[in-house]
């Protein structure tokens, strides 16, 4: 089998504090996160923090990054594999 290598790529993503946590410290919450009511499942309540993406909406939970890929999509990012995945690019 082929092994295979990940180009760098720099991505945008910012951490999301959880509901309530960017308004107490009067920051906008990360780009693409909704709170719209759709149906996220079953026993899942439609008010959860998600993001629209394009395989369907996926839930955000406290501490998630939200990436914003190389073509402008929105995507959840738990912290463990995010930390593992990705370093800062600013020098």
């Amino acid at each position: 089998m082929a092994r295979y290598r990940k180009k760098p790529v720099v991505i945008e993503a910012e951490q999301f504090l959880g509901c309530g946590a960017h308004e107490q410290r009067g920051r906008p919450y990360p780009a693409g996160v909704c709170f719209c009511d759709i149906d996220l499942g079953p026993n899942v309540g439609s008010q959860h923090a998600h993001i629209h993406t394009l395989e369907g909406p996926l839930i955000v939970s406290t501490g998630d990054y939200i990436i914003t890929g190389v073509q402008g999509e929105r995507y959840p990012c738990k912290p463990d594999i995010f930390e593992q995945t990705y370093e800062p690019a600013d020098g």
